[in-house]
């Protein structure tokens, strides 16, 4: 699908074309400006946990380089940008607020605004004060009235330009992975520790929409990684119900207290024994269930999933979420541990997921069939990583990111066009970055950083983005009479 045949589909009036990061994945200055540890600085130092022993410190430098991303950003021609602010830059340890953690994220705003580009951001990108999970991290329920406070502070500095707040970005793997797994930060392994993070994030996102509503924030929303599974064979009733029990914890346990105000009742049948019922109190729901005004849907593959082991000659994987690091990990399977994903024959990105793009449509079309109260919705990742290197001309020539992206904007003007009501996309990522326990080694950026000098080069998948965003916009034009 290219950019031309992209410009017969009808896009939504004042579609949004952006591009995303995350501060724990680019910012750098680990160390400098007040800023502290978060537990993505701490699990780095673990032995074995990251990719080549790869760190958070030095990112790719877009601390000190924010004002050219910013003309990458306008070359590129974005509507938008979505970053997240650092809770431990913002508060380090959870103390008092650093006036100079805030006040770049503030000299960034006024940047994106002087080139007309619209900040959209991110309070919860994964980077949690480690004196917080020192005192239990997202396993205390105190953490959510932390959240709160951490949120307000921020609103109070930006909110009078931005105007846009995403509370959490994948809470799936902010508490699944990082306390059942132990694939992420803070790497534990607790699956009842790991249900209760879930929950509190919930309640944390609530009280936090709440609180910044009453403030005068009027764009407020959450963003879901969220997939389809697809049962290896659907007329085995092993690999059904492996396929209900992904989209138990994958999907609906995140779904549905936001939008219904309440737990699915089969995932609260699986997890009784693991505790998820204990944590949740009277009033939660209501709390968690706060309207919303957007959705961000974040997508990079769907999931061929089956409850039968994985022959080793087969392909495909036996948890889905291994990640990058030497050290052993666990499944985020809670209660379905016999969960597994084999091939169903597609090309692979470097990440080795499928890639199979008619998987978002579908992912937007069910969404939109399935719940009444869904606000509208953005896709606020996708993208792939691949092996890219510079070529003899210095550039980089990356056909298969292009294509990927081409093919899943296309999936989304389908989407549209079969009902679901979708009003923006940021490509992930802007910026070849720290892809967390895969260190530096994955690159899903659309500008190359050069690992050595931090040189920026914009991709041709970047240069074919751009041309996407400007043909587009050509096609909306209507002729003067």
């Amino acid at each position: 699908m290219t950019a031309t045949n992209l410009n017969s589909m009808s896009w939504p009036p004042g579609f949004i074309w952006g591009s995303a990061t995350a501060a724990a994945q680019v910012e750098g200055a680990g160390r400098e400006d007040g800023k502290e540890d978060s537990v993505w600085d701490a699990f780095a130092r673990v032995p074995g946990a990251i990719a080549n022993g790869d760190t958070l410190e030095k990112g790719v430098d877009h601390y000190h380089r924010m004002p050219g991303d910013v003309r990458l950003m306008s070359e590129l021609g974005l509507d938008s940008y979505r970053f997240s602010t650092s809770w431990a830059r913002v508060r380090p340890g959870d103390r008092a607020v650093n006036p100079l953690g805030l006040d770049f994220y503030s000299r960034l705003v006024d940047e994106l605004l002087g080139a007309g580009i619209l900040p959209w951001l991110t309070l919860y990108h994964w980077d949690l004060p480690q004196a917080l999970e020192e005192k239990g991290g997202w396993a205390n329920r105190d953490t959510a009235s932390r959240f709160v406070e951490y949120a307000t502070d921020v609103y109070a500095a930006l909110g009078d330009r931005v105007a846009h707040w995403t509370t959490f970005n994948e809470p799936f793997c902010s508490s699944l992975l990082g306390y059942a797994s132990g694939v992420h930060a803070p790497g534990r392994q607790d699956p009842r520790a790991a249900l209760a993070a879930v929950h509190h994030q919930h309640l944390a996102h609530g009280l936090a929409v709440t609180a910044l509503r009453e403030l005068g924030a009027e764009n407020l929303g959450i963003t879901l990684n969220l997939s389809t599974a697809i049962p290896r064979d659907p007329s085995d009733p092993v690999d059904l119900e492996a396929a209900r029990r992904f989209d138990s914890l994958q999907n609906r346990i995140f779904l549905e207290p936001i939008l219904l105000g309440s737990y699915p009742a089969d995932t609260l049948r699986d997890l009784e024994p693991f505790g998820l019922s204990e944590v949740i109190e009277s009033g939660d729901l209501e709390i968690i269930s706060a309207p919303i005004d957007f959705l961000g849907v974040n997508h990079y593959h769907d999931d061929s999933v089956s409850g039968h082991p994985v022959s080793p000659d087969a392909g495909g994987s036996a948890d889905g979420h291994s990640g990058g690091a030497e050290r052993a990990t666990a499944s985020p399977w809670i209660g379905a541990e016999d969960l597994t994903f084999p091939t169903r024959g597609l090309p692979r990105t470097a990440m080795d997921w499928e890639v199979n793009p008619d998987g978002l449509r579908h992912l937007l079309v069910r969404l939109t069939a399935e719940y009444p109260t869904l606000p509208p919705l953005y896709v606020t990742e996708n993208g792939a990583a691949f092996d890219d290197e510079p070529s003899a001309d210095g550039q980089v020539h990356d056909p298969e990111r292009s294509r990927y992206i081409q093919d899943h904007v296309a999936a989304i003007g389908q989407a549209i066009e079969a009902g679901a009501d979708v009003r923006g996309y940021f490509v992930w990522s802007l910026l070849d970055n720290f892809e967390w326990s895969w260190g530096y080694g994955k690159r899903f950026g659309i500008i190359r950083v050069d690992e050595s000098t931090f040189e920026r080069t914009i991709k041709d998948s970047g240069l074919d983005y751009a041309a996407l965003i400007r043909s587009v916009r050509s096609a909306e034009v209507v002729p003067a009479l």
